[in-house]
């Protein structure tokens, strides 16, 4: 038989990320002559080198690569697959709503009152996410509903509703060049320093990493940078900056989402509960 047990996944994932055994032996917690004869016998069944060891390196083969990547995926479902059936059979679970710092539009206060008051209502647990992994916390079952912003955050896998649409802003130092304009064109931010995005691909942006709203602000006050962004984002900006409304960029949509296969009823009465404020423009505005 060719198939993997999700231990043996486990052990394999941990060399292909550490590139070392015995590094990958400490992430474990196991003996390092233990896990080398585990990933041996991997390769036995499988009838595959997954790494070329030296007695300086280790490196992964065409197949080891194969298998990180699809190995990983398939130790997700597996995962996801335990936590939504604890969830499904718990008559005490908690709804658990993510989202980014900040990244609600002013909609926080009036979700949670508007579920509070259904019926069948469950305590609610916010959580705060990095950049770009609320999705993920939505398909693997570490939340239950999130507060996403369209285009930008990936809805594969996702249903949705969305609850506004808002225009995107430029945030400049006060004393550029486009600061005065009433508005302006994406064409008049050709040449100006936008920021790389830690989730972006290594093309986009050059200079220093932004990994949220809060650092971009930072580096824009010190005119490193300039940026374009939700205006619900920056409800308040700090001294020496300003938005100007970018005219022909598209919009961004903030929308509730959750797993499509999740037909919950304290899912199905988030949504609803939602639905029954949803207002016609951004509550900020």
């Amino acid at each position: 038989m060719s198939e993997l047990e999700t231990r043996e996944l486990e052990y394999f994932l941990a060399v292909a990320d550490e590139l070392h055994f015995g590094r990958a032996a400490i992430r474990l917690s196991i003996a390092q002559p233990a896990l080398s004869k585990a990933v041996r016998r991997i390769e036995t069944r499988l009838g595959v080198a997954l790494f070329v060891r030296s007695s300086r390196h280790v490196e992964l083969t065409a197949a080891g690569m194969a298998l990180q990547e699809h190995g990983r995926h398939a130790l997700n479902a597996v995962g996801a697959a335990v936590r939504h059936a604890q969830n499904a059979g718990s008559s005490q679970a908690h709804l658990r709503l993510i989202l980014k710092p900040g990244g609600d539009g002013g909609l926080l206060s009036g979700l949670v009152a508007a579920y509070a008051a259904q019926p069948d209502a469950r305590p609610v647990d916010i959580l705060f996410s990095g950049p770009t992994d609320r999705a993920d916390f939505l398909l693997d079952g570490r939340a239950d509903v999130g507060l996403l912003f369209a285009p930008f955050d990936p809805l594969d896998g996702l249903a949705y509703e969305r609850l506004y649409t808002e225009d995107r802003v430029l945030i400049v130092p006060a004393a550029h060049r486009l600061a005065g304009r009433a508005s302006v064109r994406l064409a008049d931010l050709v040449g100006e320093p936008l920021p790389p995005w830690d989730y972006a691909s290594s093309g986009e942006g050059a200079g220093a990493r932004v990994g949220d709203v809060i650092q971009l602000l930072h580096l824009i006050s010190a005119e490193r940078m300039v940026g374009v962004l939700p205006r619900s984002l920056v409800p308040v900006l700090p001294p020496g900056l300003v938005r100007v409304p970018i005219a022909d960029a598209a919009p961004s949509h903030l929308v509730l989402a959750w797993n499509a296969q999740d037909s919950r009823p304290l899912v199905a009465s988030f949504v609803a509960a939602a639905l029954t404020l949803k207002p016609s423009h951004a509550p900020y505005a």
